[in-house]
């Protein structure tokens, strides 16, 4: 299944980690760590090889990917010698990353969405492409002042016709590949198709969509954990977090705009899983020497039998691009195939991915796992 992988952020750390990780497995240089389609649940739902995976993208940014890519292997992101071993296939991802289509003061909305558009069915056609997903692996956008124009369809295209410029850009990009009968993921934590008449504009075309805001670090911990407080009983009384990241990330956070996007899909697990609020909260920190690396200290308190007061601390450290690249993988294959199967709408199946998954309240990893095998074993049932 020859599948279009159409990444919002094209050149970013993640979009190049991504495209440099399908090549290196491509060629056998590297195993599929953190590839959950690579395990056993997965084999026979008939997922597009990563031979058959073909990255196109849009980006604002011009440092080509090859340069971006030994910029992230000097970083330790993966090994120096990596990005010589596949750069045709750099090369020729980058020749397909085109940028961004803003137009210039007198484009409307609904003309950049048509160039959106048009770019990606030229990907599509050119590159002989049974499909394509858009995946947006750009910046977090602030979270967005709903209008009128968000509630409906109807009301969404009539402001786009009268030249009003009503969606923030992750939404935009959302509109532009449904447009194009594409499916969507949103791996942020931005407004993307999260609205309702992009909902229903998904609908009526017959295409998926599932998001928002990959889960990756702390919040893939923290989802583990807070069950194990809740079945035994435990009343957590506070569970504070400092996040401590630098790179294109750390930078975008630092704005206090649209850190509140990420700081309430960050904070939505706990009282999603215990049920109760809890003092504490999530503190994102900028600190530009740490690059694409990251680190997470959380202190935990909690009350046991006759109110005995204990705590449990962790630190995680990890680089953000290496967790997050498998999943987009992951991601655009399962879309793809549930594109192939008709699905249309949010995909809850797939909140095992996300911070603050569409179409469902469940944060539970282990029941969220159990989700989304249960559909890939439905899928296996149907073939």
């Amino acid at each position: 299944m020859r599948t279009g992988i159409w990444l919002v952020g094209g050149r970013g750390s993640v979009a190049t980690t991504t495209i440099t990780g399908a090549a290196a497995m491509r060629a056998g240089l590297a195993p599929a760590y953190g590839c959950v389609t690579e395990l056993p649940a997965f084999s026979s739902i008939g997922l597009p090889g990563f031979d058959e995976l073909v990255f196109g993208g849009h980006d604002v940014v011009q440092t080509d990917l090859v340069k971006r890519a030994e910029e992230l292997a000097a970083a330790g992101v993966f090994p120096r010698n990596l990005p010589e071993a596949v750069r045709e296939d750099l090369m020729a991802a980058d020749a397909e990353i085109l940028p961004c289509a803003d137009g210039d003061a007198s484009s409307t909305q609904a003309m950049v969405a048509e160039a959106l558009v048009a770019d990606i069915n030229d990907f599509r056609r050119r590159n002989n492409l049974e499909r394509v997903v858009v995946v947006n692996v750009s910046s977090t956008e602030a979270p967005i002042r709903k209008v009128p124009a968000h509630d409906s369809l109807a009301a969404l295209r009539e402001a786009l016709a009268q030249g009003q410029s009503v969606l923030p850009s992750s939404s935009l990009f959302a509109y532009a590949a449904f447009l194009a009968d594409c499916p969507f993921v949103d791996f942020t934590p931005s407004p993307g198709a999260r609205i309702p008449a992009l909902d229903e504009l998904a609908r009526e075309r017959g295409l998926p969509y599932a998001g928002s805001d990959g889960k990756t670090g702390e919040t893939l911990v923290k989802s583990t954990l807070a069950p194990m407080f809740a079945h035994r009983a435990l009343r957590v009384k506070s569970w504070h977090g400092t996040n401590v990241l630098g790179g294109g990330d750390g930078a975008n956070l630092a704005d206090p705009e649209r850190v509140i996007s990420k700081s309430i899909s960050k904070a939505m697990v706990l009282e999603a899983i215990l049920k109760y609020q809890v003092e504490g909260g999530v503190h994102i920190h900028n600190l530009v020497d740490m690059g694409d690396w990251k680190t997470a200290w959380d202190h935990v308190t909690f009350e046991g039998f006759l109110g005995t007061r204990m705590t449990m601390q962790f630190i995680w450290q990890g680089c953000d691009s290496s967790l997050a690249a498998p999943l987009v993988l992951d991601l655009a294959r399962l879309v793809a195939v549930a594109h192939r199967e008709g699905v249309s709408g949010p995909m809850p199946e797939l909140a095992f991915f996300f911070k603050d998954p569409v179409g469902t309240d469940e944060h539970e990893l282990e029941r969220q796992y159990i989700m989304l095998t249960d559909w890939a074993e439905g899928l296996q049932a149907k073939g």
